[in-house]
């Protein structure tokens, strides 16, 4: 099965209208003063960089992703540079920037120790280098409620499961991974928010789109076992009278200082 980066709107629709909320969350945990220069690393379709500009009054705002088609909606949504680039080999000069950000984007990096030590390569010194991460193990409960449902009909899917891949998703691995990179201060923060579907369809049909480990193994199914798991998911979900589906959605966020 091979995972699919690359449509903005879908990830939109998945995870990515879940994450505003985190992220408003994230910078006002950080206080950073107005007119900083700002790096967004893994910037995806926007949602970090959107609320930077909206909410930071930043100097300016450079945005970084791999993707091209994440990229692509997030110059449609927003004033700010974004660039193609790799968080393990960042396109940006030695501590040029003042704040380095990358939201629920470093579990993806192969090696995420690699990036962290490009994040405090290019800050400047003093300069502030914080990140957050779904908590996909315990607080992403829309994830975790669709994986147990995918792995009780197909004991394989468990491979694909975030919560048992990402093994830096806890704080204090994140704690670890800031300090091994000579960033000093380094402090963590759960960050929890709600994740409100108007519907089982509202809950479910974002699965369909085809951009996230989980819409992507849905994507390879069988059509009698994908509505298979679309029945164990709408017989399992928590609902409330009015049929909505309210489900905690935690970020697990970590920040430190430049030498």
């Amino acid at each position: 099965m091979h995972e699919v980066w690359a449509k903005g709107d879908a990830y939109e629709a998945y995870v990515g209208r879940w994450s505003r909320p985190v992220a408003a969350r994230f910078l006002r945990w950080l206080a950073v003063p107005p007119g900083r220069r700002w790096l967004d690393v893994g910037c995806g379709t926007g949602a970090l960089t959107g609320t930077v500009l909206s909410a930071a009054a930043p100097a300016e705002v450079t945005g970084v992703d791999p993707s091209e088609g994440f990229l692509t909606t997030a110059r449609s949504r927003l004033a700010a540079r974004f660039i193609t680039g790799d968080a393990r080999a960042l396109p940006v000069p030695d501590a040029s920037v003042d704040v380095v950000v990358s939201g629920l984007a470093l579990n993806f990096v192969p090696t995420p120790a690699e990036a962290v030590a490009e994040f405090t390569r290019v800050a400047a010194s003093g300069g502030l280098v914080a990140a957050y991460v779904w908590d996909y193990a315990d607080g992403m409960a829309m994830m975790r409620h669709f994986w147990d449902a995918a792995t009780s009909l197909d004991p394989s899917a468990a491979a694909l499961d975030e919560g048992r891949r990402f093994s830096i998703c806890d704080t204090a691995t994140l704690s670890d991974l800031w300090s091994t990179a000579g960033l000093s201060d380094v402090t963590t923060l759960p960050i929890d928010t709600t994740a409100v579907f108007a519907d089982f369809d509202d809950y479910w049909t974002p699965f369909l789109g085809g951009a996230g480990p989980a819409p992507s193994y849905v994507a390879s199914l069988s059509t009698e076992h994908r509505d298979t798991l679309r029945d164990l998911l709408r017989e399992r979900l928590p609902r409330a009278a009015d049929g909505s589906i309210s489900l905690l959605a935690r970020a697990l966020a970590v920040r430190g200082t430049a030498a």
